[in-house]
Formats: C-alpha cells, sequence, structure tokens
C-alpha cells in the first residue's frame, strides 16, 4: 500500500517556480524519509503550476501519479498522470474525495480552495505540510 501526498496550491497565479521547485523537494524529502512504503502524489490533474511542478518532481523520483478534478480540469492541458477521477462538474466538487484519499497535506502558496482544503485537513488530522509562497499577481 502506498503513502498518498495529497499536493496543493496556485494553479493559474503567477509565482516564483524555482522557489516552488525547492519547497516541493524539500517537503518530498522529508516525508521519504519517514515512509517505509511506496508514495503516490495525488494533485488536481492539470499540467499547471504547483500540481505540475509535483507530478514532475514525484516523474523524476519514479512514484505514482494520481489526478483528482472536477470536469472543468479537461478546459486545461492535463498533466500525464498514472491514474486519474473525475468528480463534480464544478471546481471544489473533488476536493471532498481529494481528502479522503490522501494521508499527507502538502500546500504551497494557494488561494482560497487550496486554503479551505487545508483546514479541512487539518480538522480531520491528516499531516500537513504549508510552505508559504508569494503570489507574483
Amino acid at each position: 500500500m502506498a503513502l498518498n501526498v495529497g499536493v496543493i496550491g496556485y494553479s493559474m497565479q503567477s509565482f516564483n517556480e524555482k522557489q516552488a521547485n525547492k519547497l516541493i523537494k524539500d517537503a518530498f524529502d522529508e516525508i521519504s524519509e519517514e515512509a517505509s512504503k511506496n508514495i503516490c502524489v495525488i494533485s488536481g490533474l492539470t499540467s499547471l503550476g504547483i500540481p505540475k511542478l509535483a507530478y514532475e518532481e514525484a516523474d523524476r523520483r519514479c512514484w505514482k501519479t494520481v489526478g483528482i478534478a472536477c470536469e472543468k480540469a479537461y478546459d486545461y492541458e492535463l498533466y500525464p498522470v498514472d491514474e486519474k477521477q473525475i468528480v463534480g462538474k464544478d471546481w471544489g466538487d473533488e476536493s471532498e474525495t481529494f481528502l479522503s484519499e490522501i494521508d499527507i497535506l502538502v500546500c504551497i502558496g494557494g488561494g482560497k480552495q487550496s486554503k479551505s482544503e487545508l483546514k479541512t485537513a487539518k480538522d480531520k488530522g491528516i499531516k500537513t505540510y504549508f510552505y508559504e509562497l508569494e503570489s507574483e499577481d
């Protein structure tokens, strides 16, 4: 069984990608040191922003990738994940499914939906890693 690591944060906003990549690597390094099993990265399916960077790092580490998103994700380029799940029509419809699938949540910056998912994850007792990252928008 895998350790499921959810990753959320900015998708459409501009941000410092070099800094974001470092934060993702730091989080993944820390998680992999603690994990005694395979790791799976679960994010929002699109090939944008933080999800894209997290999937790219997961691929470099040969970790499984899963995308959980609503139907609106089809309006964007999708990352070639190993497995995908479409839940609902609008952004946020997938949040409950996403949170029920993860063991750890990594949040890097992010807007309203990320903040909401972070709060819900904490309320559910999911281990969370939160990293501040300024939006350049």
